[in-house]
């Protein structure tokens, strides 16, 4: 069955039962979406790098809490520009 079978299939449905379709892709996307996190972030993933720097940096202390990030980072935004030179 091709992609544009299954279009004029899905456009000939009554709407509660495309609304029942598009739940169940949306939990079948979840679903894959789930899955690959876990591949990324298991030993040898490709996320694995980025799990590891993030705990260097906090063990070497080179972290601070988010609240205190996104304070300064809108008090910078409500601060008039700096000229540039």
């Amino acid at each position: 069955m091709t992609v544009e079978a299954i279009k004029t299939a899905i456009a000939g449905l009554p709407a509660d039962e495309k609304t029942r379709l598009a739940a169940w892709l949306l939990q079948q996307d979840l679903k894959e979406w789930d899955s690959q996190l876990e591949q990324d972030f298991s030993p040898g993933g490709r996320g694995m790098d980025m799990v590891e720097e993030a705990e260097a940096d906090m063990a070497q202390g080179r972290t601070r809490p988010l609240d205190e990030f996104l304070a300064e980072a809108r008090a910078r935004r409500k601060s008039p520009p700096k000229p540039q030179r």
